[in-house]
Order: structure tokens, then C-alpha cells, then sequence
């Protein structure tokens, strides 16, 4: 089975200033090894967290077929990489935060944040997800789930590994990034599935800061990454999917697993 070659893009998101983080976001794409398959950039990547009331959120979201999702196929095809992050989302005028993975052919898949993070009014601006992404590419199953989701484990289950890669994509303050990096491994180690987490850099309008703690994690929950051998900011990791079927053959915990209904209502 083919391996596949990730590139984690821990970027320092200028909040509000989607020309500055998409030039940032091409700067990227021109230093990675040509030899990738996927670059996972932070969550929110052009604009940063919502702030404000849902009128100025409002400014800053676009459609799925607006600039910046026809920009991001661009890069997608010139450089010949499929990318996954999040974006503001509008959809015939509910906000949401919105998931996506552009292949580099110009095929896209969309899912929106599900758990809102409501000691920061996120719930009060945007409307939740209902359905988790899957995507197939490159013969891998992947599912992709935003920031605060990744605490809730019912909602990153993988039923009948039904993924074999979970992306999440944040926007994790720096104060709490012990926890993130400790949520990412466990969702490896109980979903037997491969975890690439990418957190954002930078301080925001309320001068949070954060620092762009990103890892690739196996299926046994230990960091693969391998810094940037040009001293730079990428991380990359190799995803063997040999080596991840050979370990659930020979640990298969998911026959064990509860079965479970999620109600979204």
C-alpha cells in the first residue's frame, strides 16, 4: 500500500488579514518537499478565530464556491498537494466553522466544527456541524474534525475503522496545549488510526497567544514527526497503511468497541 507523505504547516495566522495568510500559505507550499501528498494547514488559516458579533463574522465568511476555496484548488493543483484546514463559512446565511480537504484534481469535501467553543461565545456566531468528513484519497480513509471536537471522543470514534487517518485542525492557545498534544494521542491509541494534529502561531486580537504545537502520531500514540531538515517551520511525517493494518490484525480492539448512536438534534 502506498505510504502517505504529510507536511504539518504550524502557520502564525494574522488575524483578520486573509491576504497576509495567503501569502504566508503560499510561501509554504513553495519550501515543501515536492514529494508530498497532503499539507494540513491551522484551523481558521486565513482569518483566525471569530470575534465580535456575528455581523463582522459575517464579513469575513464566504460561500463554498467563493475566493477563498477557488484559491486554495489553485494551490492545490499547481503544487500538486492536497490541502485540509478549516475556513468561515456562509451558507445561505448560517455561519459555520468549515472543515475542508482540496485534492489537487479540484475535488473538495466540506464538514463544519460540530462542538462550539462556548466559554469563548463561538456557539453564539456559528452554527454546528452535523456529520463528521470523510474523504477517501490516495486509497486512505481519512475524517477531519475541528479544534474543541477533539475532546470528545463519541464525536472521533472510529466505528469499524472506518478511517485510518483522523486530521484536526486548531486554533489551541498556548496555555492549554499540554492538553491538546495529550488529547491527539489518545484518540490514536483508542482509535487504532493514525492522528495528525496542526495548531496555529501567532497572538490574536484579545492577545491570546499560541504556539503552534503540531504533531503526526502512529497508531500506538507515539510522535513521528521529523522537523524541517532546512530548519524551517514544516513538519513532516511518512503514514504507513501496511503498518497500520498489520497492527490492527495482530490488535484487533476495534471488535471490542460499544456500539453507539450519536443524536445531532
Amino acid at each position: 500500500m502506498k505510504d502517505l507523505k504529510v507536511c504539518l504547516f504550524p502557520q502564525e495566522i494574522i488575524w483578520n488579514d486573509k491576504e497576509k495568510n495567503f501569502s504566508n500559505l503560499e510561501e509554504a507550499l513553495k519550501r515543501m518537499h515536492p514529494a508530498t501528498d497532503l499539507m494540513i494547514i491551522p484551523e481558521t488559516f486565513s482569518t483566525g478565530c471569530p470575534y465580535g458579533d456575528k455581523e463582522s463574522v459575517r464579513q469575513l465568511a464566504e460561500r463554498n464556491s467563493g475566493e477563498t476555496v477557488e484559491r486554495l484548488k489553485q494551490l492545490a493543483r499547481r503544487h500538486h498537494v492536497a490541502i485540509a484546514g478549516s475556513y468561515l463559512a456562509d451558507t445561505g446565511g448560517l455561519l459555520a466553522n468549515r472543515a475542508f480537504f482540496i485534492e489537487p484534481n479540484g475535488e473538495e469535501y466540506f464538514g463544519d466544527k460540530r462542538h462550539l467553543f462556548s466559554m469563548a461565545g463561538e456557539d453564539k456566531l456559528l452554527s454546528p456541524g452535523y456529520k463528521r468528513m470523510k474523504v477517501r484519497y490516495r486509497g486512505w480513509e481519512i475524517a477531519m474534525v475541528v479544534c474543541y471536537d477533539i475532546r470528545f471522543p463519541v464525536w472521533c470514534r472510529n466505528v469499524s475503522n472506518e478511517y485510518d487517518l483522523l486530521i484536526a485542525v486548531a486554533n489551541w492557545p498556548k496555555a492549554r496545549v499540554e492538553a491538546w498534544k495529550k488529547l491527539l494521542m489518545a484518540r490514536a491509541i483508542e482509535n487504532e488510526a493514525y492522528v495528525c494534529g496542526v495548531d496555529c502561531k501567532g497572538k490574536d486580537v484579545k492577545d491570546i497567544e499560541y504556539d503552534g504545537s503540531s504533531m503526526a502520531i502512529d497508531f500506538k500514540g507515539n510522535d513521528i514527526s521529523v522537523p524541517d531538515p532546512d530548519g524551517g517551520d514544516l513538519i513532516y511525517a511518512t503514514l504507513s497503511l501496511d503498518r497500520l493494518r498489520a497492527f490492527r490484525e495482530k490488535f484487533p480492539a476495534f471488535k471490542d468497541a460499544d456500539r453507539f448512536k450519536i443524536i445531532t438534534e
